[in-house]
């Protein structure tokens, strides 16, 4: 059995801010709305909340260009407002996570406009400066929200900043030793006023390759993805074990490493112990839809058997090096029932609970992004006009540069677009979905306006009550400890069937197929089911369409 530490046993709840509730009518949520709903969050169950950045900010990426690591967005509130969430968490035992950004900076940074001033000062090496080569850009690489990553810097000829995301978030140069104390020593006073942990934003981005040279080209735009050179590279191991201890092993805290690009053989370093971090992320079964998880335009025609090879091998890594994050939606993902489900009659809640049966019980903490537990679907826009993402923009005009039609390229983006699951929080029937009582949105809903809080409080076969009512079977029944830390292990099925065992006797069994699919076992108790019923044959069990089982398995 695994060593025991909180935050093994936590369910953690994210928010998007801007579109989880309003509470002064100015279309965008706010931190008095997290508040308002506390409540709700209480009854559903969840241990923690992780709320994407709320830091003063122009929003070019929706918060992730941040431009005062201790300063509120205005738009959100202020610092007392945290200050009273915070407290008002602590009185529900629950637990603020907050996001850390610290690849890059916004260009509206202080640092960054000294470095402007003087590229050759001090703060111009908290930056990455160079210059250009044969009347052209350093080199060829591709930002990940399209075009260079290297933009002129005003008023200096041949000059360049870099920037592995969009123009506004240059990145620091973790380099510079000097540049790292600034940024532990944010870390530490945000760990000092009580925060619970962070989820660590694009960490693996930190460390580049020093030769800058060009990399072979990868797409019609003639340059090749900054991933190549950017991402997990050697030498990235001395900043994050020196951030780690620096800041977080020196507190009670909980650390969530968004850490793509990382092969499973180096899961130990990140994980393991003394690892960076308590947990990461692992995105090869969450962006199975995508090739390489990166352009939008080159789909995969996945089957159900690799999907759950996916999730098989996910879990074993985690349990042989630690522990894992598990998620089916954040706010960089499309809605999953939209996305995992295949067969359009069941992207309802019988869907909905199939995958959250799936995923909820896999050995790791549990992740709930807001309206998942609804079963909130993606939108339809007609137009990138209605498209409020940077990388949405960028992959539409990425794919008719790759020579697909304008129809073709919007439809990509439907499917796949982050904006997906930004959308407004479904509170009620009523205008705008309940979000405000204004008369405006940041942002158009999603088209499933009939999901919502208040119908589903009212069902007890709504989605909202079957979260609950496994939120509650981890959390707080007899089996909570082999559900938690019981050991994972696959169990070998027909193709569209995923079965696995928690410890010596939970079984869980979803059907992720549009026919009927058998297995073998002997069932005890039935635990939960998204059905009224189950049909057993002997000792064989017959699953419907989409049905999801977690059952104690009979001698």
């Amino acid at each position: 059995m695994l060593e025991k530490i909180w935050w093994k046993e936590e369910v953690i709840y994210q928010i998007y801010p801007k579109s989880f509730y309003d509470s002064n009518c100015d279309g965008v949520g706010d931190l008095k709305g997290i508040i308002e709903k506390l409540d709700y969050l209480e009854e559903l169950g969840v241990t923690s909340l992780w709320i994407c950045p709320i830091f003063k900010s122009p929003m070019i990426d929706n918060g992730y260009d941040i431009s005062d690591y201790v300063g509120i967005h205005e738009e959100f509130g202020s610092m007392e407002d945290l200050d009273v969430l915070v407290q008002k968490c602590k009185e529900k035992n629950m637990k603020i996570l907050l996001d850390l950004v610290v690849n890059h900076t916004s260009h509206e940074h202080e640092w960054f406009k000294k470095a402007l001033e003087n590229p050759k000062g001090e703060f111009g090496d908290y930056y990455i400066f160079k210059e250009g080569k044969d009347g052209k850009v350093p080199n060829n690489w591709r930002s990940i929200f399209g075009g260079s990553v290297w933009e002129p810097v005003p008023n200096f000829e041949n000059l360049y900043y870099f920037h592995t995301f969009h123009k506004g978030q240059p990145d620091l140069n973790w380099e510079n030793p000097k540049l790292r104390r600034e940024i532990y020593d944010m870390i530490n006073w945000w760990l000092d006023k009580g925060i619970g942990g962070f989820r660590i934003d694009s960490i693996t981005f930190i460390k580049k390759d020093l030769d800058f040279l060009d990399s072979p080209v990868d797409g019609g735009d003639g340059l090749s993805s900054v991933k190549h050179k950017a991402r997990n590279r050697p030498g990235i191991e001395e900043f994050l074990f020196e951030l780690n201890r620096e800041t977080f092993e020196k507190y009670e805290c909980v650390t969530v490493g968004e850490a793509p690009g990382v092969p499973y053989e180096q899961y130990d370093q990140y994980i393991g112990e003394g690892g960076y971090f308590n947990m990461i992320f692992d995105f090869k079964y969450a962006d199975i839809d995508v090739e390489n998880g990166s352009e939008w335009f080159r789909r995969t025609n996945w089957k159900s058997e690799q999907f759950k090879e996916r999730i098989f091998k996910s879990q074993e890594v985690f349990e042989e090096t630690g522990w894992g994050a598990n998620f089916l939606e954040n706010h960089d993902q499309p809605r999953s029932v939209s996305k995992f489900i295949r067969d359009e009659k069941y992207r309802n809640h019988i869907g909905a609970k199939a995958l959250a049966a799936l995923f909820f019980f896999l050995k790791g903490t549990p992740f709930i992004y807001q309206g998942q537990e609804l079963g909130m679907e993606n939108f339809t826009r007609k137009s990138i006009d209605e498209f409020d993402d940077v990388s949405s923009i960028d992959n539409f005009h990425r794919s008719m540069l790759e020579g697909y039609s304008e129809a073709e390229a919007l439809n990509f983006v439907n499917q796949r677009s982050r904006d997906n699951g930004r959308t407004p929080m479904h509170w009620d029937s009523s205008k705008f979905s309940g979000f405000t009582k204004g008369d405006k949105t940041w942002l158009g809903l999603a088209d499933c306006k009939e999901i919502n809080v208040a119908d589903q409080l009212e069902d007890k076969e709504s989605v909202f009550n079957f979260y609950k009512k496994m939120i509650k079977l981890r959390q707080n029944s007899e089996y909570s400890e082999k559900l938690i830390y019981g050991k994972f292990e696959r169990i070998e099925t027909e193709e569209d069937l995923i079965a696995y065992k928690r410890g010596e006797n939970i079984v869980s069994i979803t059907n992720l197929g549009s026919s009927k699919g058998e297995v073998e076992i002997t069932v005890k108790d039935i635990l939960l089911n998204n059905y009224e019923t189950l049909e057993i044959k002997e000792e064989r069990i017959v699953l419907e369409p989409y049905q999801t089982i977690l059952v104690t398995k009979g001698e």
